[in-house]
């Protein structure tokens, strides 16, 4: 199964990063496609996006500056299913991702997204408090995962999604 293309550019405001596709994404080439992901939902309720779009859409919100990369780009079934291996590229991958595209916000869509990333074994929501960060100027931001597995209520997910939108919008 083809890998699901990064949406990444120079000047982004926001790079929201997932553990890996879904089986879905991979079929559809899009990010956050499977129909029980709350991904789409999220961004528009806590006001990231001026409406609620599709995955097919994905594209579309480099025009608001925000790309889109995981931390391991083969699409699977589950994390489970992602070995030791691949998470050690992927951290190397993302690093480089990071250094090269600089966006203001690398918001992790999981903790353990982070967790995997900065091979830290704890984070809280919302901005990391590092006095260095893993890549210099890049801010980093821990979100629930938008998974539909997940058990924390949606309008708390909301909420500290509408924490990244109030952070960023009183930058501009």
């Amino acid at each position: 199964m083809d890998e699901v293309k990064d949406h990444l550019e120079q000047g982004l405001q926001i790079v929201f990063i997932g553990f890996n596709p879904s089986i879905r994404s991979g079929e559809l080439g899009h990010h956050y496609a499977n129909p029980r992901n709350n991904f789409w939902r999220i961004l528009h309720q806590s006001g990231l996006t001026p409406r609620l779009y599709e995955a097919s859409e994905d594209e579309e919100l480099l025009k608001l500056g925000y790309g889109f990369t995981n931390i391991v780009a083969r699409p699977t079934r589950g994390v489970e299913d992602i070995t030791r291996e691949e998470y050690k590229r992927g951290r190397e991958l993302l690093r480089a991702k990071l250094e090269q595209y600089r966006p203001e916000v690398a918001c992790f869509v999981g903790k353990g997204v982070y967790t995997e990333f900065s091979q830290r074994t704890r984070a809280e929501w919302g901005f990391q408090d590092r006095t260095e960060p893993i890549v210099d100027g890049v801010r980093e931001f821990v979100a629930p995962s938008s998974s539909g597995l997940v058990r924390m209520p949606l309008s708390g997910i909301v909420d500290i999604y509408r924490r990244l939108h109030e952070a960023v919008t009183e930058q501009l």
